[in-house]
């Protein structure tokens, strides 16, 4: 019943830039976290970013800390992902994801998360 709508992907240069957007179907939840994670081909699949809905606390993976940026908009319950000077590593496809739940692992790696989106592809020309 709970669905993750994203969108927002596509090709771009290296050093370009693309925003993502992901919404969480109702029923909604008191306290949760959205956030997202990409696989790339023949990789495992890794943490990227999050964000506590009510707060706005944001938590980011080492490498796009200073490139990408997460925001909310806790009343639509949709999270967006700016993400600026792309680079061919970032290629992947990037996924939607919440967890109905804050806790001390909120923001880490760890941190297993409860309902995905369909992923959405980004790709960064060299």
């Amino acid at each position: 019943q709970v669905q993750l709508v994203e969108s927002g992907g596509g090709l771009v240069q290296a050093g370009g830039s693309l925003r993502l957007s992901c919404t969480l179907s109702r029923p909604t939840f008191s306290n949760y976290a959205m956030g997202w994670f990409r696989q790339a081909p023949g990789k495992e699949r890794g943490f990227v970013t999050t964000i506590i809905m009510s707060f706005g606390s944001a938590y980011y993976a080492d490498s796009v800390k200073g490139r990408f940026t997460i925001s909310r908009d806790s009343a639509k319950n949709t999270v967006y992902l700016h993400m600026n000077s792309l680079k061919h590593e970032d290629t992947a496809v990037d996924y939607c994801a919440a967890v109905d739940r804050v806790t001390t692992s909120t923001g880490t790696a760890g941190e297993e998360y409860d309902y995905w989106g369909q992923g959405t592809q980004v790709t960064v020309a060299t």
